[in-house]
């Protein structure tokens, strides 16, 4: 018997829900619903697309500044691309860019202070 065959979303608290999925839209272009949420179909967009579920140790230091116990990750089509248009819409993006065989991964703080990693698959995933 399959169990778990995905992630099938991630759920969080926000002081301001409407305003923080309007930050979401306007900066990286999720399409919130009106019910507040956005959907992501993977073979619509990338058929060999990937979510990955990972616990961290508790006191790791990856989600810092954040100090919220998540971290949400969003795959990007050009990072560099995006981290100076955030730069440009006065968001607080992160001086750091990883680049490995894994993709590119920078991260901006949203305005409730939670750190989003953005990634950019490589080219063969």
């Amino acid at each position: 018997m399959k169990r778990v065959t995905g992630l099938g979303g991630i759920f969080f608290k926000a002081r301001d829900p409407q305003a923080l999925g309007d930050w979401y839209r306007r900066h990286l272009g999720l399409d919130v619903s009106e019910w507040g949420g956005a959907v992501f179909r993977w073979a619509d967009d990338s058929p060999t697309g990937t979510t990955i579920w990972s616990p961290f140790k508790q006191d790791t230091a990856y989600m810092a500044p954040s100090t919220a116990p998540f971290m949400i990750n969003f795959r990007v089509a050009d990072l560099h691309a995006l981290l100076a248009a955030l730069r440009t819409e006065g968001c607080d993006v992160q001086d750091k860019v990883d680049e490995s065989e894994y993709g590119k991964f920078g991260w901006v703080m949203d305005p409730e202070g939670n750190k989003v990693e953005l990634w950019e698959p490589p080219v063969d995933r």
